[in-house]
């Protein structure tokens, strides 16, 4: 009878053991609610969800690219959302980018919507350049950001500091606005999707301006991450003309333990279901498969490099 029990005991074991293993956990790295990151990574979520089987996907809120990269590195994550320049710069190890050496666990699954830099301030504030914003009150984003890092790099090619500006918060999307309803600033810096729900609802409560980025200032920034760009009209109440910026490109990064058929799927999930993730936010309209592998920072996971050959999109 023990001999019995002890046979059952086993099978039941290796069964668990087998279920266990089948069961592939996918956490998806995001950025802050208020932001583009976050609904998108919520429609991730739901196709990984519905389309790879046995998967059990969460998604988590974060501070963006640095902290993502980051959490990617320890394997704290399976995928994740990061602007281009932070992810070359992880890959890297530059140090006054919050990396103190260089991630080469990580991996690319591609390219998605670009990021444009979207400064915009009270429209009774007085400013109407980057010049203007000296002396005035200014979030750049949250510490070690994607978005502060972006900030540093265009006012640094704009002959501009955080010394200039009479205060400085670190602040995200959803912070900034409110207190800039509040008046408690006068402007922000935000990289982001265009038509980010938090400028869209600021620019309903109060009238705002946004700050032109000139093309010598993108040729000054010196990093081939940074391209010339532009907010659209229309994109915000209000604004009636377009803005010249900067724009970023946002990557999909892994890392190097995720298996070769996750990463197929994690892939195909998202480039083959545009649509879902363009209902999830706008942004997303902006994806082109046939750029997914153009200037990557860093290598391909193998298992999207397959996806990418099997689409023709990769030799």
């Amino acid at each position: 009878m023990k001999v019995i029990k002890h046979c059952l005991l086993g099978a039941t074991l290796a069964l668990s053991a087998t279920a266990t293993q089948a069961n592939e956990f996918i956490n998806v790295l995001t950025g802050g609610t208020s932001g583009v990151y976050y609904p998108l990574g919520v429609a991730m979520s739901q196709l990984y969800g519905e389309h790879i089987p046995n998967a059990r996907v969460q998604v988590q809120a974060t501070r963006a690219s640095v902290e993502n990269l980051t959490l990617l590195e320890r394997g704290r994550g399976e995928i994740g959302f990061a602007l281009a320049d932070s992810v070359g710069d992880a890959w890297n190890g530059v140090e006054e980018a919050g990396f103190q050496a260089p991630l080469k666990k990580l991996r690319a699954v591609g390219s998605t919507y670009s990021n444009y830099i979207q400064i915009v301030a009270r429209a009774d504030s007085g400013i109407s350049s980057l010049e203007d914003l000296k002396g005035k009150r200014i979030s750049v984003g949250a510490p070690r950001s994607g978005t502060e890092l972006n900030a540093r790099a265009i006012f640094k090619a704009a002959g501009l500091g955080y010394e200039d500006f009479s205060r400085t918060e670190y602040l995200p999307f959803g912070e900034s606005v409110e207190l800039m309803k509040n008046r408690q600033l006068d402007a922000t810096l935000q990289s982001a999707g265009l038509g980010m729900a938090a400028f869209r609802d600021l620019a309903s409560h109060a009238p705002v301006v946004f700050i032109a980025i000139p093309e010598e200032v993108v040729a000054r920034i010196g990093n081939d991450a940074y391209r010339t760009g532009v907010i659209p009209a229309g994109t915000y109440t209000g604004q009636d003309a377009d803005v010249p910026t900067v724009s970023i490109s946002n990557l999909l990064v892994t890392h190097e333990k995720v298996s070769d058929d996750t990463a197929y799927q994690m892939a195909k999930q998202v480039y083959e279901n545009l649509p879902a993730l363009g209902n999830a936010h706008s942004a997303a309209h902006g994806i082109d498969p046939a750029l997914a592998v153009d200037g990557l920072p860093l290598p391909l996971h193998p298992g999207a490099e397959r996806y990418f050959k099997e689409k023709g999109l990769l030799n």
